[in-house]
């Protein structure tokens, strides 16, 4: 398509040829990409205005005359401002007449297009008058001062005014006059939020610069925005706000709602909408509220009840969702009925697991409950953290409770809200409480547990857990005085009297086993760490006080076991890895077996002639012989484990045979890959091994030497 444009040219001078102003207007309005620059051409007036987006009064091609010369304008299309006045977007792109945001099933969708219009922000409005002067064609500016006024715009994509600016978007140097300072306007070349012929204040355009044109959004605000904020018309600023919510700009978007509600504050739609972008931020407690705020000021507004019903299912609460599904009316959504009423049966059947003890079916009801839709809520991960904790999982009970609080930071549920019985803030304090006690955090404990018989008073199962969270933390703190001063028989007994109250307290139970030991009671300690570590695996404590009761019992087979997982555990612990080398003696010993060459923290001896590697395997018990090279790669990676195998296992005979020194040996033994390893056992070769992992390695070692 090409545009038709009229030209007339009157000034007190006669032109000498017509075909010459005719080639260089034509010229001016080619559409060649990379149009080269022209040179410097004067500036009309410091004081000139532009508005790219006012439309002439006709948007027709229109020619007026001037006391300068004629003028020739490019019509362009009407702002498409103009229609969003008329009414709202939806976000699927239908026509709301109130200015609601309209949305599909899944609420919010960032980053949604309305394909049926141009680019956002591309504005063709307008038209540009072209004053003749200087053998050359500018476009006709506002002075400010009586003189013409034509309103310039933009101009039709790919034609550009000769002229003053040029068409790479730069504009020419002032020949006319000096100014303050330089300003770097630029033209805008019609993409991102900058409609074709935009002048973009302060820098160079992105087109120019390299630079995306969002980074040039970024830096000087989109001009609809910016005109948004400081515009009187709420409909204006709500319709911007629909438009930038569709881009996914729900920061830009929750500021123009704010500025809409400013300048009219009994919009409901405003605090619908607000509430959309709310959720795009996922700040969903403050959009919850925003919801409420909207029924307020329209108690029969159908959106807001949809946009509320959807918030509360994703925080689990099902009944007050399904009592806004159906005020929602026509508006209801069948697809957020069918994810209420999924949520609702988990949760009925995580209830019915919690009653009767089945905590593995209660975890994976709530893990359901939380895939289906509830996936923003702190109760149903709290139900997560119940059941973990009754499975003995604590650390992963802790991590999901330390979670729950910041998940709805700012929303309460209403306070009549019930889950499992009692009200819905208790619980999530009944489980905190029970989760701090479990980990030993008494005064937590307590405190959470007060919180919870604040909000929910008359509740039998609140009253109980405060009564025990006090006795066990008051048992504790006794048992720990009385273990202070020696009395390690009254301190068991105070231990004892608060497991009564917290039968699986792994605190109470380790710290029992610790009076225990001191007293002697070697196979009750050990009772004792076998209850805690059933709770919890991992307590180092408890394993290193069942080791040290196995080794005073010489059960050397379960001490050395327990010693090992502590050596995994603290690596660099001395005292662990030396009473791991005596459980080991003490091992060897019970079953007749050599012990002359074992040495604890020893080094893995390097073999310096075949006569002595003969009689280093040939040594009763095992002996594992590493054949390295010292510039192998592979040699110088498992170097290390080699060393930390030497420690692990003191009672094991760990030799070195370097290629380069000794090649005598790796020839005898027929070695040509390196690393490789031979395990003897009183001097016969039971395995080998050629650059094996760290995994097979270790167990190799450990199978023959047991």
């Amino acid at each position: 398509m090409s545009d038709h444009v009229g030209a007339s040219v009157v000034g007190t001078q006669k032109l000498q040829s017509l075909d010459s102003i005719s080639d260089r207007f034509h010229s001016a309005l080619s559409m060649e990409a990379n149009k080269p620059d022209f040179k410097d051409f004067p500036v009309l007036s410091s004081h000139a205005s532009y508005h790219p987006t006012r439309p002439t009064a006709s948007g027709n091609t229109t020619s007026s005359s001037s006391s300068s010369g004629s003028s020739i304008s490019v019509s362009g299309k009407p702002s498409p401002l103009a229609d969003s006045k008329k009414s709202d977007l939806s976000l699927d792109g239908r026509r709301s007449h109130s200015g609601e945001l309209v949305l599909g099933p899944n609420d919010p969708i960032p980053g949604a297009t309305n394909t049926k219009s141009s680019k956002p922000g591309h504005r063709r409005s307008g038209s540009v008058p072209l004053i003749y002067s200087g053998g050359s064609f500018s476009p006709s500016f506002s002075t400010g001062f009586g003189s013409s006024t034509s309103s310039a715009s933009s101009p039709i994509a790919n034609i550009l005014p000769a002229g003053n600016i040029y068409p790479s978007g730069k504009i020419g140097k002032t020949t006319t006059m000096n100014r303050s300072g330089a300003r770097t306007d630029t033209l805008g070349s019609g993409i991102g939020n900058y409609g074709h012929g935009n002048i973009v204040r302060g820098g160079t355009s992105a087109a120019s610069s390299g630079k995306p044109m969002e980074a040039a959004v970024c830096n000087g605000v989109d001009p609809a925005v910016r005109r948004a904020m400081i515009s009187s018309d709420p409909e204006e600023v709500k319709c911007v706000g629909n438009e930038q919510y569709r881009k996914g700009n729900f920061a830009e978007a929750l500021k123009l709602y704010d500025r809409a509600i400013a300048l009219c504050p009994d919009s409901a739609v405003s605090r619908s909408n607000r509430a959309a972008a709310l959720t795009g931020l996922r700040r969903l407690g403050e959009a919850v509220k925003e919801c409420e705020e909207a029924l307020v000021l329209d108690p029969a507004f159908g959106r807001a009840h949809q946009r509320l019903a959807t918030l509360l299912i994703s925080l689990g609460q099902v009944e007050n969702a399904r009592k806004h599904l159906l005020l929602a009316g026509p508006q209801s959504d069948p697809v957020e009925f069918r994810k209420l009423q999924a949520v609702e049966r988990h949760l009925d059947m995580c209830a019915e697991a919690r009653k009767v003890g089945d905590w593995k079916s209660a975890l994976k009801e709530s893990d359901a409950a939380f895939t289906e839709g509830a996936n923003a809520s702190s109760l149903v991960m709290a139900s997560k953290a119940e059941a973990h904790l009754r499975l003995h999982q604590l650390e992963e009970a802790d991590m999901v409770i330390s979670n729950v609080f910041k998940l709805d930071s700012v929303y309460s549920p209403s306070s009549n809200t019930k889950f499992f019985g009692m009200l819905a803030n208790s619980y999530l304090y009944v489980v905190s409480a029970q989760v701090d006690m479990a980990r030993g955090r008494f005064e937590n404990a307590i405190t959470a547990a007060q919180k919870a018989r604040q909000v929910d008073p008359r509740n039998v199962e609140i009253y109980t857990l405060l009564n025990n969270t006090r006795a066990v933390s008051r048992a504790r703190t006794l048992g720990n005085e009385l273990f202070n001063s020696g009395k390690f028989a009254e301190a068991s007994l105070a231990y004892g009297e608060g497991l009564k109250y917290d039968p699986a307290n792994p605190v109470l139970y380790c710290n029992r086993a610790a009076c225990r030991s001191k007293l002697g009671q070697w196979e009750k300690a050990v009772e004792d760490c076998n209850k805690v570590l059933s709770i919890q695996a991992n307590y180092t404590k408890a394993l290193l006080r069942r080791a040290a009761s196995y080794s005073e019992l010489e059960r050397w087979s379960e001490a050395v076991r327990d010693y090992e997982a502590l050596r995994e555990q603290l690596p660099g612990d001395i005292e662990v890895a030396e009473a791991l080398f005596h459980a080991q003696v003490g091992l060897k010993t019970s079953r007749g077996e050599e012990i002359s060459n074992m040495k604890f923290g020893g080094e893995v001896e390097e073999i310096i002639g075949f006569e002595h590697f003969q009689q280093a395997i040939s040594l009763p018990g095992v002996s594992v012989v590493y054949f390295m090279v010292g510039l192998n790669h592979n040699c110088n990676q498992i170097t290390p484990f080699v060393d930390t195998l030497c420690r692990r296992f003191p009672y094991v005979n760990f030799l070195k045979v370097d290629a380069s020194t000794v090649p005598v040996i790796v020839k005898a033994e027929n070695v040509r890959t390196f690393p490789t390893f031979k395990i003897y056992k009183s001097g016969t070769k039971v395995k080998e091994m050629i650059c094996p992992s760290h995994q097979v390695l270790e167990y190799s070692v450990r199978q023959y030497s047991s």
